[in-house]
């Protein structure tokens, strides 16, 4: 009996510890994704030289997360991550394709001159097909991986609603880290941005209840609701403050409130789908690693994580402030 309590207490720990890895991934990420999808709107040069500029020194660290995410699923779920990487070929190859065209372009655009635009050009479809094909991984795993027209609509949302919350992360992150013509743009960007994030978070909610067994397994349960409304709740709040921060001209303000309703929609998201993995098909107990290797992991993690908390502060905090154009 013991050991059973033992292996449940370590796979539900990991569990919240991929879990606190994802929210990191698509907190910091997300905001330069969204970055790269708003150079799509930019046609002046100089405006998308600041945009890549504000993110310049931090895009690649972001990405560690994404890398430690993996790491942690292949170790801790590796039943998980062979269902969901056989089922999700396409989308994660894509998703990979897409993070390899971000990257070059960056670099390639610092030594271009007439294929400038081209690159520029790159990086934005490379942002937005990235947040494609997250949307896209979200709506499949919530819908248990089952086909139909029900659940490619589903995950249509999904796809629509991963672009423009991270296009929001993006719009306030520019808020906070530029000025003149680029911040003002940025601040119609973000009120475009959480009002079409709100509603594809309420159609996905919606549709979570009548078309995934999400709805069935833990909805229903008395407890997990009263939590649910009581996260809709400050998830309401903060859509109301970004507005009001926007109006009133915060800096700061807008971004941090962004970053509170992506991490109170991942908590409900998370109590939804506990204790699965998948929905239907396959739960956090079936997916877990031995005892051993979960304590095992437990230690590497332990110091790894640490490490990367502390680089990820440093660097935002060494490179804090406005964003100065830099001339050439």
């Amino acid at each position: 009996m013991n050991a059973v309590t033992t292996q449940e207490l370590l796979s539900n720990a990991w569990f919240g510890i991929i879990g606190l890895m994802l929210v990191f991934y698509v907190v910091t990420d997300g905001f330069d994704l969204g970055v790269g999808i708003l150079t799509l709107f930019r046609r002046d040069e100089s405006d998308r030289d600041v945009m890549i500029q504000s993110i310049g020194h931090v895009w690649d660290a972001n990405e560690t997360w994404l890398v430690a995410l993996g790491g942690a699923l292949f170790g801790a779920f590796p039943a998980a991550y062979s269902l969901l990487l056989t089922q999700l070929y396409v989308p994660v190859m894509l998703l990979i394709a897409s993070l390899i065209m971000r990257g070059a372009s960056i670099e390639f655009r610092h030594a271009a001159h007439r294929s400038k635009r081209v690159w520029d050009a790159v990086f934005g479809i490379g942002s937005l097909l990235t947040a494609i094909c997250q949307g896209i991984v979200l709506g499949k795993v919530l819908t248990g991986l089952v086909p139909g027209v029900d659940s490619a609509a589903f995950i249509a949302i999904t796809a629509i609603g991963v672009v423009s919350g991270y296009s929001l992360l993006g719009a306030t992150w520019l808020i906070k880290k530029t000025t003149g013509a680029i911040e003002d743009a940025s601040r119609r960007y973000a009120t475009y941005a959480v009002f079409t994030t709100v509603i594809a978070a309420i159609v996905v909610s919606l549709g979570t209840v009548k078309i995934t067994t999400v709805g069935v397994t833990r909805w229903d349960d008395v407890g997990v609701f009263h939590v649910l409304l009581a996260l809709a709740v400050l998830a309401a709040a903060a859509f109301v403050y970004i507005l009001y921060a926007i109006r009133m001209r915060g800096e700061h303000s807008p971004f941090i409130a962004s970053m509170v309703l992506f991490v109170v929609s991942f908590a409900g998201l998370a109590i939804s789908l506990f204790p699965y993995i998948v929905p239907g098909q396959l739960s956090i107990a079936s997916a877990a690693s031995d005892g051993t290797t979960l304590v095992f992991m437990l230690f590497g993690i332990g110091i790894v994580f640490p490490v990367m908390i502390g680089y990820n502060l440093f660097q935002y905090h060494l490179f804090r402030g406005k964003v100065v154009p830099i001339k050439h």
